[in-house]
């Protein structure tokens, strides 16, 4: 999971702290640019396809890692 919040923090450009707890909503650098560009980072890294509907049941951090590591 570690490597992933480095990619996630990394992908959406912000210098805030993450943890498997962090609210996605309360990440101050989370727009949505940000969501595209996650979508692009879980396709590219983890070929996964999400879909936008797939980030809206994602409250935090851990939810969206455990959808990616399904």
């Amino acid at each position: 999971m570690e490597k992933f919040i480095e990619k996630f923090a990394e992908t959406i450009d912000t210098e805030a702290e993450i943890t498997p707890d962090t609210k996605i909503d309360d990440i101050p650098d989370w727009d949505s640019l940000s969501v595209i560009s996650v979508l692009t980072m879980v396709n590219l890294e983890y070929d996964k396809t999400l879909r936008r509907a797939d980030l809206q049941k994602v409250v935090t951090v851990r939810d969206l890692y455990e959808i990616v590591a399904q």
